[in-house]
């Protein structure tokens, strides 16, 4: 079996992925935060928002160990940044910490909707199978902490790009792999694409129009 290309990871490229996995899981403490949950729910819906997603990607695809089982020092990571969260982070910071996350969470985006497309194209699924696994891998943590947290997920209803952003930038690595582009390129790439479009977006507000599906019904008389 073919090893995924973007495991073959620069100490740089670890890093990044580490800052925009941090910056995943404290979008899960804020939440919790804001629902009072306690310790253990803390700990959980951080879980979620940053392991979710490929966590799902990895079931759908029958891949196993799950990224971190394979790598355990990042269920201790996620502890002790839960930890001092609680220990330290008082309300007054949630705004700002959210702001500055926003550019990491970005980054992020990119970084897993390139992986895990990768991931499903070295296990043999078709083209729009690979897009919707990165797609998954970028997304649906922040999916399972909103719904975990009992509310209608930020991603499907807040208009602003991001699932698209992710689809968009699979896309790029689905077509350049077709093209015969050396794999670095086309990964970087597909990043690239995925990130800029969510910074745009971030930058200029742009948001997706709702579904107008008309005059509500009348009711009966």
């Amino acid at each position: 079996m073919a090893t995924p290309t973007l495991w073959t990871l620069t100490h740089a490229q670890v890093a990044i992925e580490a800052v925009a996995t941090v910056a995943f899981a404290l979008s899960g403490l804020i939440e919790a935060a804001r629902k009072r949950l306690d310790a253990v729910g803390v700990c959980v819906v951080a879980g979620l928002a940053a392991f979710g997603g490929g966590t799902l990607r990895d079931i759908l695809l029958d891949r196993r160990p799950f990224f971190w089982v394979q790598h355990a020092l990042w269920l201790w990571a996620l502890l002790a940044l839960c930890i001092a969260a609680m220990l330290f982070m008082r309300a007054r910071h949630f705004e700002p910490t959210e702001r500055a996350m926003q550019w990491p969470d970005a980054l992020g985006l990119g970084l897993f909707t390139a992986s895990g497309t990768q991931i499903a194209l070295d296990a043999g699924m078709p083209a729009i199978v690979a897009v919707l696994m990165g797609m998954v891998t970028a997304v649906f943590g922040g999916v399972l902490r909103d719904i975990v947290c009992n509310q209608i997920p930020s991603a499907f209803s807040d208009h602003r790009p991001y699932a698209v952003c992710s689809f968009a930038g699979g896309w790029v690595l689905v077509g350049g792999q077709a093209m015969g582009w050396p794999a670095g390129v086309a990964l970087g790439l597909a990043v690239a694409t995925a990130t800029l479009a969510r910074v745009a977006a971030l930058l200029t507000g742009w948001s997706l129009p709702s579904w107008g599906a008309g005059d509500e019904p009348r009711g009966r008389s």
